[in-house]
């Protein structure tokens, strides 16, 4: 997928069958966006895994304490909520939405207190 475009692929048998979207998918900016914090959290010891998931719904960027558990934290990008709420969320181990917004470096900031709490406790 390029350039944030919806694709549409025909049913199997190409012609009748219901049409079907692609799973989404993050672009390229928006993982350096998320990289880059990711990457100052795993510098101070907090993060140390991830896992990116393209579904049809959301594509799904989780964030791991260490491999073998739940994830801390999801950044979810939803597309069917861009015009509402806004397509972007970060969302806490227990479920509830941190943070939301149409901007993700905005909502991106949420990991900013925690990540000068994390540089403090050095």
């Amino acid at each position: 997928m390029s350039g944030g475009e919806l694709h549409i692929m025909s049913g199997p048998g190409g012609g009748g069958g219901p049409a079907r979207a692609e799973p989404v998918a993050f672009q390229r900016a928006e993982l350096a966006t998320i990289l880059a914090v990711y990457g100052r959290m795993v510098a101070a010891g907090e993060w140390r895994d991830y896992a990116i998931s393209h579904l049809r719904e959301a594509a799904v960027f989780s964030i791991f304490r260490r491999a073998a558990e739940h994830p801390i934290y999801r950044i979810e990008k939803r597309p069917r909520l861009a015009a509402r709420q806004g397509a972007y969320a970060v969302i806490g181990m227990d479920g509830r939405i941190l943070r939301r917004g149409h901007d993700l470096r905005q909502v991106m900031r949420v990991f900013d207190r925690k990540l000068m709490r994390a540089l403090d406790g050095r």
